[in-house]
């Protein structure tokens, strides 16, 4: 029975294979300029079929993984683009970033759409986030020298930062509820690292790539010159509809941790529906038709010319959700491969400090196979008997959970999702993805994992 298969292949050979794959996907991309969709797909089935996957497994494996993936992002991309094109098209967000500069001045406009975004990343995932502010984002980079990097990347590191370390995201509190720590003693300190590690990882290494990459502002929700003629809307207009998708978010996280707590009545409807409601899809979709109105039929658009612009918003992401989706897949593929479970086998019993075994073992794990997310909560689920026998008080407990999670985001390469992401949205190569994104992610992993040492420390 292939539901019965096990690996058997020794954890050096799976490890040699997964290093194999990623190599040859760097090659056949940059050397060979071969598409990263084709290439992502031909590598998945070869790495499947180099480990053992019995071969009738291998195809399924592979679409599944890239539908998993797509089950969460394309909707989310899909709608925020649509959202993205009402503001650009209406001049929201040419208003909105002229704004900003006028009230924080150029010199602090990296500084403003950063805090917005540590804002808007405390209940928002890290792709739903980073969609919606990157009109904004790409409307100031234009207001000012038109450098995509020097205003995408400090914002993205935002949105990474809240994602990875502060409850209540899925990892952070995943990893608490198997560490047995504190959820509140987890999110008050996340909050507080987040800050410093955002500033060095985010807004300092933003500036530097600013200047060594000077990459033009894509036009994924169309150019400056594609505005309404129209009068534009106020700010305050443009200000609610960003607002409203972080609003409903936050109902949801909210009213979750409160029937975690018993605070309400977790089976009671009306809070299973406003739950519903605040989910990312249904908060996007929410704001999406919001925003139709407010942006679109009340300032004069007709019903034809709303639907075109919104059919045209789908066509530049199509390629962004499809190569999001196959790097998904290839991460499945390195998962169901064993790879993952090895490595974790091989390194739980190195005899390294607890600190520093939980933070090693999460960052393998997720050069390994790609998922941050993945990568915390097996690191957790490895390392918790370890964790609970070493009597730790709340605040050594705290820092163990912060610390997965710092090793949980090093290192983002070709087998993460979030790498084709991040890329493909800014219009970036696969080469200046690695030179930027993926040394980012490292800085923050490093940065948030020396201060949680400390802290560990002098608990």
């Amino acid at each position: 029975m292939t539901d019965e298969w096990t690996q058997t292949l020794p954890a050096s050979t799976l490890l040699l294979i997964a290093a194999g794959a990623i190599a040859l996907i760097l090659v056949l991309i940059m050397r060979f300029r071969l598409h990263a969709l084709l290439t992502l797909i031909i590598v998945s089935l070869l790495t499947a079929v180099a480990t053992g996957v019995p071969l009738e497994r291998v195809v399924g494996e592979v679409t599944g993984g890239v539908g998993t993936t797509l089950g969460t992002v394309a909707i989310l991309i899909a709608f925020g683009a649509m959202l993205g094109k009402l503001i650009e098209h209406s001049g929201g967000a040419k208003v909105l970033a002229e704004s900003l500069v006028n009230l924080f001045g150029e010199k602090r406009a990296v500084l403003a759409l950063s805090l917005a975004s540590l804002a808007m990343g405390f209940p928002m995932f890290f792709d739903a986030g980073l969609i919606v502010m990157l009109p904004v984002i790409f409307a100031v980079a234009r207001r000012l020298d038109g450098n995509v990097l020097r205003y995408g990347i400090p914002a993205a590191a935002a949105f990474s930062v809240m994602h990875v370390f502060v409850p209540p995201h899925p990892g952070p509190v995943s990893a608490t509820e198997l560490y047995g720590a504190n959820l509140g003693v987890v999110l008050l300190i996340g909050l507080v690292l987040a800050v410093p590690v955002w500033f060095v990882s985010g807004f300092l290494w933003g500036r530097f790539v600013g200047i060594r990459f000077p990459l033009p502002v894509p036009e994924l929700f169309g150019s400056s010159e594609d505005d309404s003629t129209m009068a534009p809307p106020r700010v305050g207009t443009v200000v609610g509809v960003l607002l409203l998708p972080l609003l409903l978010i936050f109902m949801n996280t909210g009213l979750t941790a409160l029937a975690s707590v018993g605070a309400v009545d977790g089976e009671a409807t009306w809070v299973k529906a406003l739950v519903i409601l605040g989910t990312s899809p249904v908060a996007l979709l929410i704001s999406v038709l919001v925003a139709m109105i407010v942006l679109g039929t009340r300032r004069g658009e007709n019903g034809t010319a709303l639907e075109k612009l919104l059919d045209s918003s789908l066509g530049p992401i199509c390629s962004v959700v499809l190569i999001t989706g196959a790097g998904g897949g290839f991460g499945a593929v390195l998962r169901a491969s064993g790879i993952g479970d090895a490595l974790g086998d091989t390194l739980t019993d190195l005899g390294l400090p607890l600190i520093v075994a939980v933070y090693v073992v999460s960052a393998l794990l997720r050069v390994a196979q790609g998922s941050a997310t993945v990568a915390l909560v097996t690191t957790a689920g490895l390392m918790a008997p370890a964790v609970a026998a070493a009597g730790l008080n709340p605040l050594e407990l705290a820092a163990i959970v912060l610390a997965t999670a710092a090793g949980s985001v090093f290192a983002s390469h070709v087998n993460d999702s979030g790498f084709w992401l991040v890329g493909r949205l800014m219009g970036v190569g696969v080469g200046t993805t690695l030179k930027t994104w993926t040394v980012q992610q490292t800085i923050q992993s490093v940065t948030a994992f020396g201060l949680v040492a400390v802290l560990f420390v002098l608990a």
